[in-house]
């Protein structure tokens, strides 16, 4: 199983030493977090990070990734949610097994909450 969130992140550079600069300044880089298994400590990242395919709270994600990569994250994007078939399946029947957890009355109704339309799903 192979699972991964994907983010669009802008970062700076910021040079220490006087006299050292450097051009541009400021990057976008794609960055990658895997996913946890279904059931497993922390695999309920989507939920308390996401909403509607957006990142829930982006200055706190903000944070987060500048501590991550060790330079100043200027902005983060949420972009999508790679995925192969076995992932997915068992991440449905994760949520499947606890629905009220998510006050949702089907899978579907939980990713689409979460996860938008950003699931893409690898071969």
């Amino acid at each position: 199983m192979d699972a991964r969130y994907v983010f669009a992140v802008r970062f700076r550079l910021d040079p220490a030493v006087d006299g050292v600069a450097v051009e541009p300044a400021e990057f976008e880089t794609r960055l990658s977090r895997s996913a946890d298994p279904p059931g497993e400590e922390g695999w309920l990242f989507f939920r308390d990070n996401l909403w509607r395919g957006e990142l829930g709270d982006e200055q706190h994600f903000r944070r987060l990734t500048s501590d991550a990569l060790g330079v100043p994250a200027t902005s983060v994007e949420y972009r999508a949610f790679e995925t192969d078939e076995a992932y997915l399946d068992a991440l449905k029947d994760a949520i499947r097994a606890d629905l009220d957890e998510f006050k949702a009355d089907s899978v579907s109704e939980v990713i689409s909450k979460y996860l938008g339309s950003s699931v893409e799903v690898q071969d």
